[in-house]
């Protein structure tokens, strides 16, 4: 008996790009973050249509036990002096968890309880995260070039924007002033 063997789908390391599956994929540009930055006079100013991150995720099928596997690609930049970073969310059933891997750039995670308790770890290529039950999430990008992580999820997680409307408790800016390029602020 010679079994089916396929060849699953593929993801280069070094980039985050997906090879040998269907793909969804989904931009997000500065039009599409009205109030996640702090300096919103900046935010007005910055051209509408210029991405921030994309996300391409497998399509792969859905329910109870089903996982999900996306690379979300943050590109470079700034907004006022507040760095590009993704809208951030809880998830909707509030009890499933996440894992982020590294993939290229640097930057930051920055996790927070429903409490409001924040904290952040760095992100690189080959750093590994888990982000626990019930706890927001947002990646920031805090380097000069892309910062790319692939993220593995159950597909029940959904995702809960709204219950972030006042923002998270910490922002991460520019600074001159510190060694790594960037300091750390209360909303």
């Amino acid at each position: 008996m010679n079994p089916d063997i396929t060849l699953p789908p593929q993801v280069a390391w070094a980039s985050g790009v997906f090879a040998n599956g269907p793909l969804i994929c989904k931009t997000t540009r500065i039009a599409d973050l009205p109030g996640v930055f702090s300096d919103n006079d900046a935010w007005r100013n910055c051209e509408p249509h210029q991405r921030v991150y994309d996300v391409d995720m497998l399509d792969s099928p859905s329910g109870e036990g089903a996982l999900y596997v996306g690379v979300t690609h943050l590109y470079a930049g700034k907004i006022g002096n507040e760095f590009f970073m993704t809208r951030g969310h809880f998830h909707q059933r509030r009890e499933q968890g996440e894992i982020y891997f590294g993939l290229r750039g640097c930057g930051l995670l920055l996790l927070q309880s429903p409490s409001g308790q924040a904290r952040l770890e760095c992100v690189r290529a080959g750093s590994v995260h888990i982000i626990p039950p019930f706890n927001a999430h947002r990646l920031i990008n805090t380097g000069e070039d892309t910062l790319s992580a692939l993220a593995v999820w159950p597909s029940v997680a959904g995702h809960d924007y709204a219950a972030l409307a006042g923002g998270f408790a910490l922002r991460v800016f520019a600074s001159e002033h510190h060694p790594q390029g960037w300091e750390v602020g209360n909303a």
